[in-house]
């Protein structure tokens, strides 16, 4: 029993530290807003630009993630209602209001790390 005990303790641990891994990004994050204003989102939703919602590849709608500016530690906590293509090569699209308070609405872009929220 103590051999199985033994085996199994740090599995276990490293199953949890895989799940943690997974629950944080680190990519480009875009902006959205004019082009979009009005329109249903995937989940639904009518986009609103002044909001704080995000677009995520996988990430299931309603999830919170916390989004940091790496450039500048600023950050931000959005939710998730929308799809982005599956072709983008960023992490997540925010919306405007979201980049405005991470400092990145002019640029268009940023370096950010994205965290699931609990």
């Amino acid at each position: 029993m103590r051999i199985l005990m033994a085996l199994l303790v740090p599995l276990a641990l490293l199953g949890t530290a895989t799940i943690a891994a997974a629950q944080t990004e680190e990519g480009t994050a875009n902006f959205y807003g004019d082009k979009f204003q009005g329109k249903k989102t995937a989940s639904g939703e009518v986009f609103d630009k002044n909001g704080l919602t995000a677009s995520h590849k996988k990430l299931p709608f309603g999830t919170k993630v916390k989004v940091t500016n790496v450039e500048n530690g600023k950050s931000v906590v959005v939710t998730v209602n929308d799809r982005m293509a599956a072709n983008n090569p960023a992490v997540i699209d925010v919306t405007q209001r979201a980049a405005e308070e991470l400092d990145f609405a002019k640029s268009g872009k940023a370096k950010v790390k994205v965290e699931v929220q609990k």
